[in-house]
Order: structure tokens, then C-alpha cells, then sequence
């Protein structure tokens, strides 16, 4: 009987750690044929993307969020679509903060969720934005924000600003169309401009340190899904190079282009992709 009862236990915590998959809107590549005034602009975080259903944050993957209770106390009752963010270049430990099953007050204290949508909402981008600019008023919570949206004349300006930017630490911009109206899946009505390209590639080797790297790992070495293999050096942390990625582990990494071999220009290392 007490067998039975643990069992039951499991299962319930299993289920409620898992939610429906939500749909979301994802964004398109810029290609610099649109007319920027048209457009929202706001900086790309680079935190998790939650969803808020009204009761509970949900990653992209359809995992409940064990968020504090005190930290979405003060949230509506609306559903929103937003980045848990602990600020620029610290993915890994907001990553750390919200994946834990128990949560930290002390690591929790740290992160506000921005929001950047209004799933389902009726009207236009600009009509949105408006409405979420009242609700984080109204509800007046410290850990909830709106992702600030601002308004470029060209793309000289748009240039301008991704360049202020990225200097600053920052991703890079997102673009939305003032007109439209809320849909899911990817969409021109939403882009992401970088200077840079990212894609991924799989860790299989690796290539040993030298100098102050001696007993460490110098390098991994990737292989692309079209099985070009080249090595990543820049921007391995120290911990990384002691504890490199599994060989198997999909990594993220930024270039500039291609060279005529194909292979990625000034490839840097950015993170292991985690599916949660």
C-alpha cells in the first residue's frame, strides 16, 4: 500500500511538472528591405522565454517554471510572452536560476520577467504594446517589466542603435510590425537583426591546451550537420576549458560569414544548447 501511495506521489509531481507545449510567435531574419519606421524596435535579451498563462510560467519546451509564489504573486491573470532575464551575457546562470526544481529566493531575487507579447490579445502590435505598458502598471510588480520598444526613422538608425548596442553587451535588436495582429509560428512580422550569424554544431573532440591552458582544453572541436569539422577556441571560459562540453553535446557558436572552404569566420563559442 505505502508502495502504491510513493508511486501515485511520483506521478503526480511528474505530471505537474510538465504542461501543454505552448505556441509562440517566433521571428524571421531581417534582410533590410523593410521600412523601419513601421517597426517596433527593442533589444534581443538574451535570458529564457516563459510563457505566462495566467497561473504559471511555461518554458518553450512545455516545462512548468518552479517560479517562487511571491514572485508572480502580483502577476494578472492575462497570459504574457516574456524572457526571464538576469541581464546581458548571463544565459547560463538565469538557465541555472529558473531550471531548478526547488527555487533559490536569494537567485530568484535577481530575475524580472519581461514581456515583449500579449498572447491571443485583439488589435494591432502598437494597440498591444499600450495595453502592456497598463498592465504592468496597474499590477505594479517588482519582478514584472515591459521589454522597452522604441521608435528608429531609418536604417541608418537601426544600425546605429544595433551597433550601441551589441558594444554594450547586448544580442541584438528585434523588429515588430506596428500593424499586426497576434498570430503563432514564425512570422515576417517579427525579425531578429544581429551583426552576427549563430547556428549550432556537435562537440566530437577536442584539442588540447597550451601555455596557461597546459591540462586543459584549448579547443572544441565541432561538426556541423553537413559535416564540415573545424575547431572553436574563443570564448571558452576557464571552467569550460576544465569541464569542456560531452563529446555528443550541441553547442551554439557565433561567425561572420563563411570562407571559400566553407567553413564558419570567427567562429566563438556562446553556449550549450539545453532543451527545456
Amino acid at each position: 500500500m505505502i508502495k502504491t501511495l510513493t508511486m501515485l506521489l511520483l506521478v503526480a509531481c511528474c505530471q505537474l511538472a510538465a504542461a501543454s507545449k505552448p505556441e509562440l510567435l517566433l521571428a524571421e531574419v531581417y534582410n533590410g528591405t523593410i521600412a523601419v519606421q513601421q517597426y517596433w524596435v527593442s533589444e534581443k535579451l538574451d535570458g529564457v522565454r516563459a510563457y505566462w498563462d495566467g497561473k504559471q510560467l511555461i518554458s518553450r519546451g512545455g516545462n512548468v517554471i518552479a517560479a517562487p509564489a511571491w514572485f508572480v504573486a502580483d502577476f494578472p491573470g492575462q497570459k504574457l510572452d516574456g524572457e526571464l532575464w538576469l541581464g546581458r551575457n548571463k544565459f547560463a546562470e538565469t538557465l541555472s536560476i529558473v531550471t531548478k526544481h526547488q527555487p533559490v529566493d536569494s537567485e530568484w531575487q535577481q530575475i524580472r520577467y519581461y514581456i515583449f507579447e500579449l498572447p491571443q490579445a485583439e488589435g494591432s502590435f502598437t494597440a498591444r504594446v499600450n495595453a502592456m505598458q497598463a498592465l504592468v502598471q496597474q499590477h505594479n510588480s517588482r519582478y514584472l517589466t515591459l521589454v522597452p520598444q522604441f521608435r528608429l526613422a531609418d536604417k541608418a538608425a537601426l544600425q546605429a542603435k544595433l551597433s550601441e548596442l551589441e558594444q554594450a553587451g547586448a544580442e541584438g535588436l528585434m523588429l515588430h510590425h506596428q500593424d499586426a495582429l497576434y498570430k503563432t509560428g514564425r512570422s515576417a512580422d517579427l525579425l531578429k537583426l544581429k551583426s552576427y550569424q549563430d547556428t549550432e554544431a556537435e562537440v566530437v573532440g577536442y584539442r588540447p591546451g597550451k601555455g596557461k591552458y597546459q591540462g586543459m582544453v584549448g579547443a572544441l572541436v565541432v561538426k556541423t550537420p553537413q559535416g564540415k569539422e573545424f575547431a572553436i577556441g574563443s570564448g571558452l571560459t576557464d571552467e569550460l576549458r576544465r569541464t569542456p562540453p560531452q563529446i555528443g553535446a550541441v553547442v551554439t557558436y557565433r561567425y561572420n560569414g563563411l570562407t571559400k572552404h566553407g567553413l564558419p569566420r570567427f567562429a566563438r563559442f556562446l553556449r550549450v544548447r539545453q532543451e527545456f
